[in-house]
């Protein structure tokens, strides 16, 4: 059965994750050809883990039960989000410390997935609205990009059919001003040319009545090569733009959805996955992964690792929900160094590097924007 992997969902299965069995902070180093193939493993010594304080930031919405989602920052500093509860495109100014809240056009509460264009725009992902839409905030207009239905048979009423959005998830510009995005129900990636509104769809089953695949999180390398992660399949998924070839690796011994994605300055391409903190990392040129387990505080499995991204320094960040933290791979160092949100229960989601090394993150359980200077 296909279905949508909306805000709700993410939430819960992130509560859920939290409580799931506990890892230790040793990474080791597998094989991974494509799905299904034989793999080694090597294991590699423990690293050692940092508490650190940090400058804390933190700036309450305006109004509760916002339903924060990922964000990104454009390129006047300005950070921006999706509230999904609310159905907004929000936005706050560090600048003058205000917040800017909208409903999109036909929102439906779905926005997900997000990226700032170089010339300032935003786009965004509605799951629900099933659309691509484009914000341009110097003339406060829109434009939307509408995406094909899928229709399926309905599992609860024999010889009836449904009728759902492709639910496009995440996004990711590549340098050829194409716009790629996973679709969650329609067991495809996207494409748009910005320039002229086309869309195309990259099927990833030829069979229109498989099990979902729930292609989630999107990123490209420094060559322009797609990549995207598979929650239901737990793979590892490489589309060439130039053929169409799709090709997928599997990492050994991960038992839980993988979800976003974030390529370094090297095409070393980084995963979070949704249960026993792991975080990995692959190697294209070897084919190999790294696993770096996030370690526990309180002898608790530290659970779901979400929020992903990639410093400029080269280190890795993520976001702990159930120790409350964010979270710094110190990539050179092999430590783990954790930063504890001063809100209690934040429940960090989403995060992006700003200026001068700050870190912007999304608190989905205090309804807060903030900010972190390691």
């Amino acid at each position: 059965m296909k279905r949508p992997l909306l805000f709700s969902l993410v939430l819960s299965c992130l509560l859920i994750c939290l409580l799931a069995a506990c890892g230790d902070a040793s990474p080791a180093t597998t094989n991974a050809g494509a799905a299904g193939a034989p793999s080694t493993t090597q294991n590699q010594s423990t690293l050692p883990t940092q508490m650190a304080i940090g400058k804390f930031k933190e700036f309450a919405l305006p109004q509760n039960n916002s339903g924060l989602m990922r964000p990104i920052v454009d390129t006047q500093g300005r950070v921006w989000f999706g509230e999904m509860n609310r159905n907004y495109l929000g936005s706050f100014d560090p600048r003058s410390g205000k917040f800017w809240q909208q409903t999109p056009p036909m929102g439906k509460a779905g926005i997900m997935g997000m990226a700032a264009a170089p010339d300032g725009t935003i786009w965004f992902a509605e799951q629900y609205a099933d659309y691509i839409g484009h914000y341009f905030p110097q003339t406060g207009q829109y434009k939307t990009y509408q995406l094909p239905t899928i229709t399926t048979s309905d599992p609860s009423n024999a010889g009836k059919t449904l009728s759902l959005p492709s639910a496009p998830n995440d996004i990711a510009l590549d340098t050829h001003s194409t716009l790629w995005f996973t679709e969650l129900n329609a067991n495809a990636i996207g494409s748009l040319n910005t320039a002229t509104g086309e869309t195309h769809q990259y099927a990833l089953s030829s069979d229109p009545k498989a099990s979902s695949l729930d292609p989630y999180g999107i990123t490209i390398d420094p060559q322009g090569t797609i990549w995207f992660s598979e929650s239901s399949t737990n793979r590892l998924g490489k589309l060439n733009p130039a053929t169409g070839q799709i090709s997928y690796f599997t990492p050994p011994g991960v038992t839980t959805p993988l979800m976003e994605l974030a390529s370094d300055a090297h095409g070393q391409i980084w995963v979070t996955t949704f249960g026993a903190g792991q975080l990995l990392r692959f190697d294209p040129t070897r084919a190999t992964f790294t696993t770096y387990n996030a370690p526990a505080l309180n002898g608790i499995d530290p659970g779901a690792l979400y929020g992903l991204t990639i410093a400029s320094n080269g280190d890795a960040w993520v976001t702990v929900g159930s120790e409350n933290v964010l979270a710094r791979l110190d990539v050179k160092a092999q430590r783990f160094v954790y930063y504890t949100i001063p809100t209690a229960s934040s429940l960090p989601l989403g995060l992006v590097e700003g200026a001068n090394g700050s870190i912007w993150f999304t608190e989905a359980g205090s309804n807060k924007i903030g900010m972190l200077q390691p």
